[in-house]
């Protein structure tokens, strides 16, 4: 799976768990609008490292990311980051709020 394709689904995802999961979901309302997005972005990140780490130690391909331990697999993450951003506002902009 591409960088590309493994953020825009980590996005997706970290947004429904938040938008969906019982107290999870209910602590998450009652954050400010800023942070939500802050939280949400450093989430997002973590993982991009995450996908970073596994690549240079060599684990990468067992789990079929192509990214590479190099300054082009780096490059390749922060664009990647960015979608991840996109996709996780995109699906948060569409999911129910709590009432």
């Amino acid at each position: 799976m591409s960088a590309e394709g493994l953020s825009l689904i980590a996005g997706a995802v970290l947004s429904l768990l938040f938008s969906y999961v019982p107290g999870l979901n209910t602590w998450f309302d009652g954050v400010a609008a800023e942070y939500k997005r802050l939280l949400m972005a450093g989430l997002s990140l973590l993982a991009a490292g995450a996908v970073y780490g596994l690549a240079c130690a060599g684990l990468g391909a067992q789990f079929g990311l192509v990214v590479t331990c190099d300054q082009t697999g780096a490059i390749s993450l922060v664009s990647a980051w960015v979608l991840t951003l996109i996709a996780n506002q995109g699906v948060y902009a569409v999911t129910p709020r709590r009432k």
